[in-house]
């Protein structure tokens, strides 16, 4: 996300009312949720092939 884009979204956080407020919080934790299972996959993935590698260069 854009420097830019971050500030928006907190100004438009700061200015809406309390049920626009609930849908912006449980859309950043929907996003968190989504970029943390991305990041863990990603890990994953690394990990693997990072063994992969090291069984290549061993035989």
């Amino acid at each position: 996300m854009k420097e830019e884009d971050k500030k928006a979204f907190l100004e438009d956080f700061k200015k809406a009312d309390i049920s626009k407020k609930l849908d912006m919080w449980y859309f950043a934790l929907d996003q968190q949720m989504i970029w943390e299972e991305i990041i863990a996959e990603m890990s994953d993935i690394a990990q693997i092939q990072s063994i992969n590698k090291g069984q290549m260069i061993e035989e």
